[in-house]
């Protein structure tokens, strides 16, 4: 049986040529699927009666589970989607939805678990469990999508920052970010989608020849090569100088930045001679920006930083002409907040189901 979520245009006008089908039954197919969010192959009218029936016979559609569902009081929604394929390696991952305002991001993971053993994060008490096909990341857009239609604004925002390193898993990350920013499938624009990573030199490196791609993030969180070593021991094998080197060249639109993302850990990475390192990294990469995220309590033996170190070293940076911007995290009250995604705690002590 074919699996259809995931497939590309290309894939599915061949899978309609391969079952006697004009090819542009595939275009159909494929709007279907992502632009319309439509999951029911019998109820996709555009279709003539007898392909859905071909369809139903030889293909299958496979969606993640819902298996909870936890809502904060600021309104995001963290999903604990249950996933089915491959039959041989079953797992279940964690997506946000997060409304707000004048849009709705939400926050995609890649992998289940994570190898990259970042210390300050829940997800690495896991390790890898497995890589995400196309389908499940897809999947974790478009069903939030569809349950919360009623209410979405114009814009969507998609980070891949939930659980799992991207650039590890590069080949099914790039087919589901080509059908995201694809305007003929889920249609969200580059500008809109934001790709995370710890710092895997040879994946930015490739990121940056993709004809269309999402913005990069990099996850920074130290001032040096010593605390980053320890921090996330990634570091050892892509240390700064090859991470910088590589984001100096990574190129940018007119008004397209890096974003460096630094989670300040109490008395560990929040002191005033952190920030000046940080500023002297950042001023010579072009166009960056960094947002500062108080680190997020879980289990783990850190500290959130004192709202004055915090100040302090925002203004640090401002001072030196970097773009800086200070992000609280949402949904902590349900652990959906940066680094605080833990299949181990959604399994063993869920908290209460509220949908």
């Amino acid at each position: 049986m074919t699996e259809l979520l995931g497939k590309s245009r290309d894939d599915l006008r061949a899978l309609s040529v391969a079952m006697g089908e004009p090819a542009y039954r595939g275009d159909q197919l494929y709007a279907a699927l992502y632009a319309q969010r439509n999951f029911a192959i019998a109820g996709i009218s555009s279709l003539p009666a007898a392909f859905r029936e071909k369809l139903a016979a030889e293909t299958t559609l496979t969606l993640p589970t819902v298996k909870h569902r936890y809502h904060s009081a600021d309104g995001s929604v963290r999903y604990l989607f249950g996933l089915h394929a491959p039959a041989a390696r079953p797992a279940s991952v964690e997506a946000v939805f997060m409304p707000s305002e004048n849009r709705q991001t939400i926050c995609v993971s890649t992998q289940a678990g994570c190898a990259v053993d970042c210390q300050f994060c829940m997800t690495a008490q896991l390790g890898l469990i497995r890589n995400l096909s196309p389908g499940e990341i897809l999947a974790q857009v478009l069903l939030p999508l569809e349950e919360h239609k009623a209410t979405l604004t114009p814009q969507t925002n998609v980070v891949l920052m939930g659980q799992g390193e991207p650039l590890l898993n590069y080949d099914q990350v790039m087919a589901a970010m080509r059908i995201l920013l694809d305007q003929s499938g889920v249609g969200l624009a580059p500008k809109h989608v934001t790709l995370s990573t710890s710092g895997i030199v040879p994946g930015i490196e490739k990121l940056a020849q993709e004809p269309v791609r999402p913005k990069l993030a990099i996850s920074l969180n130290a001032s040096c090569d010593a605390q980053r070593d320890v921090l996330m021991p990634i570091n050892r094998k892509y240390p700064l100088n090859k991470l910088l080197a590589a984001c100096r060249t990574f190129p940018r639109g007119a008004r397209e930045y890096i974003t460096f993302e630094y989670v300040l850990l109490g008395g560990v990475n929040d002191s005033e001679e952190d920030a000046r390192r940080v500023a002297r990294m950042m001023s010579d990469l072009g166009r960056v920006k960094v947002n500062l995220i108080p680190w997020n309590p879980g289990s783990l033996p850190y500290k959130e930083p004192t709202q004055a170190s915090l100040e302090r070293f925002h203004k640090i940076l401002l001072d030196r002409g970097i773009r800086a911007f200070t992000r609280y995290s949402r949904g902590r009250d349900v652990m959906a907040a940066c680094g605080q995604l833990s299949l181990k705690e959604a399994q063993d002590n869920p908290l209460p189901v509220l949908a």
